[in-house]
């Protein structure tokens, strides 16, 4: 077959070209066909399951994490309400306003009974925190340093929360040796705040 040939085909009786040439022609059409078929719809098809497909990791990860949640939320609900008893527990431990003044007076009697004497016992202003207040007292006594000790105990003891610090001890007169000793520490009791105070903060 020679270019002559080619150029007297007659487009409108292709049933007579020669058998090569129709076999070109239509793979050529098939070709343009597919690529058509592909470029117009096939790709957007193609890019909406890849973006699908994303989607699916995407909530799968989601519903993971939620399914994790949802099977610790019942431990959690356990876990809080030991928090709000054993909170509960810990600020009854707190004295509130009117009992403050029998604190005091529990921590100066058990000074007392530990044989120690009182130069100063002076409470100091309140300091608020977030729900409860600090109410600092200075203190200083004289006495053996196992009435201290006794002391201590005796504070430590009680049925509220007193915490002692800035603890120092020093020879009475010096370092003469009499034995007796003088004792200055800042004993710290905690209140919890009234709901009227909590507002007005």
């Amino acid at each position: 077959m020679n270019l002559s040939e080619l150029q007297n085909l007659d487009p409108s009786n292709i049933g007579n070209w020669p058998k090569p040439i129709k076999m070109a022609v239509i793979v050529v059409l098939s070709a343009a066909v597919l690529f058509a078929g592909y470029w117009f719809d096939t790709k957007d098809q193609i890019a909406l399951l890849e973006g699908a497909q994303a989607k699916e990791v995407e909530l799968k990860n989601i519903f993971e994490a939620k399914q994790r949640r949802a099977a610790s939320l019942e431990p959690l609900k356990r876990q809080l309400a030991e928090m709000k008893q054993s909170f509960g527990a810990m600020l009854r431990l707190l004295p509130n306003r009117t009992e403050i003044e029998g604190l005091l007076v529990d921590i100066s009697q058990s000074g007392l009974a530990s044989g120690l004497e009182f130069e100063l016992f002076k409470p100091s202003l309140e300091v608020p925190a977030e729900f409860y207040a600090i109410q600092p007292i200075q203190i200083r006594v004289t006495g053996t340093y196992h009435e201290f000790g006794e002391f201590i105990s005796a504070v430590a003891a009680l049925p509220r929360i007193v915490t002692q610090h800035e603890i120092a001890i020093v020879p009475v007169g010096g370092q003469k040796a009499g034995g007796e000793l003088r004792m200055n520490l800042i004993a710290k009791t905690y209140r919890y705040l009234e709901e009227d105070e909590l507002q007005a903060k």
